[in-house]
């Protein structure tokens, strides 16, 4: 069998080999990302160009390695595409890369809630010994 052109549309199984990620997955985040876009054809069938594939990466690393949610995902990605316009603000300072979105006051409350409960776990035993 001949080898695809690195350049040729890639299917969705082809995609999901590639980047590790099951083909459900990268069928819901086509329902997440409006920039995701593949082109389908007749019956279907999910084509995916290059661009699409690089989407693909960068949404797998920031929810797989960076620890966004998808709402913090969808807000990272559009944040790169003003700025890459030029249509982003000059007042609104990047967060760093150590401090992802998805880190809220709530999510930061229910972490200390969490570790509260612990601590108090481990005094306890502590305790009994």
């Amino acid at each position: 069998m001949a080898q695809k052109s690195d350049a040729a549309y890639k299917t969705i199984s082809e995609v999901s080999d590639m980047l590790s990620v099951p083909a459900h997955v990268l069928r819901f985040w086509e329902g997440k990302f409006s920039q995701l876009k593949p082109m389908k054809r007749s019956g279907g069938r999910r084509y995916y160009r290059q661009d699409d594939i690089a989407l693909l990466g960068l949404i797998k690393t920031l929810l797989y390695d960076e620890g966004y949610t998808i709402k913090g995902a969808q807000a990272s990605l559009s944040r790169r595409r003003r700025a890459d316009s030029g249509q982003e603000p000059q007042q609104a300072a990047p967060l760093p890369p150590e401090t992802p979105a998805a880190i809220s006051a709530p999510r930061l409350a229910e972490a200390a809630g969490l570790l509260a409960q612990a601590q108090a776990r481990l005094d306890r035993l502590i305790a009994q010994l």
